[in-house]
């Protein structure tokens, strides 16, 4: 087991965004978990990025580790785990090609750094089209690009995926999954949060299904696609 989150809470406030909830990934893997707006994807990922604090219940390992004593540059930095947030967060001011060299500051391999560019455009060949133009004059499908390429050039260990499709056409869409693909190809174990749930459950193996902060079903993903209440809630059956 590469990642195991075991009763994960997390509050705002006096709101409970996250009510103790269990899931775990191997070595490997695409899995997703599935919900509708305000269910606590975000939140979940968030939370191991170490981006916002958890309650004293939860426990985080990651190899082993308690991925808990690290903070959210730790996590990146030593442990490889990248986080593409939803929304991108480029820096719009910066061309492509910095967009990418600065997501490689804390890297200790800078001998590897020009191989890893090459080989992000040779996924995106789009974006070596557009290295010297700025993050923010790209279409929406090539700054989703340009996102899983940063993640790609600061930690590939694990990638961990925000609403990857929002906002973006259909076959643009195409072209990033499949991109994801072949990124989780070469070793790269993936957890990817999305309402567009049947794209994910076509791209993930295994999937879960987050409901007001809770799980409430979980399963292989081609099992989720037949479930009646997965189709009635999520897939428009």
């Amino acid at each position: 087991m590469l990642l195991s989150v075991n009763n994960l809470r997390v509050s705002y406030g006096n709101i409970k965004a996250l009510h103790g909830i269990n899931f775990h990934i191997d070595e490997g893997e695409i899995v997703c978990i599935i919900g509708a707006n305000g269910a606590g994807k975000s939140t979940t990922l968030r939370a191991i990025s170490r981006l916002i604090p958890v309650e004293k219940e939860t426990a985080i390992t990651y190899m082993g580790k308690d991925l808990l004593d690290y903070s959210a540059d730790k996590v990146v930095s030593e442990l490889g785990i990248s986080h593409v947030p939803e929304g991108r967060r480029l820096f719009g001011n910066l061309t492509v090609m910095e967009n990418l060299k600065l997501a490689t500051f804390s890297r200790k391999d800078k001998q590897k750094i020009s191989q890893d560019v090459d080989r992000v455009f040779a996924i995106f060949p789009r974006l070596k089209e557009r290295m010297s133009q700025k993050a923010g004059t790209l279409s929406g499908g090539e700054q989703q690009m340009l996102a899983v390429g940063r993640a790609f050039m600061s930690g590939r260990e694990v990638m961990l995926l925000d609403e990857p499709s929002m906002g973006l056409a259909p076959l643009l869409m195409r072209d990033v999954f499949i991109a994801l693909k072949e990124i989780n190809q070469e070793g790269t174990t993936i957890l990817l949060v999305e309402q567009n749930a049947r794209m994910a459950l076509q791209f993930a193996q295994r999937g879960y299904v987050l409901e007001t902060g809770s799980i409430v079903l979980e399963g292989v993903s081609k099992d989720l696609l037949e479930d009646p209440k997965v189709k009635r809630a999520y897939l428009g059956a």
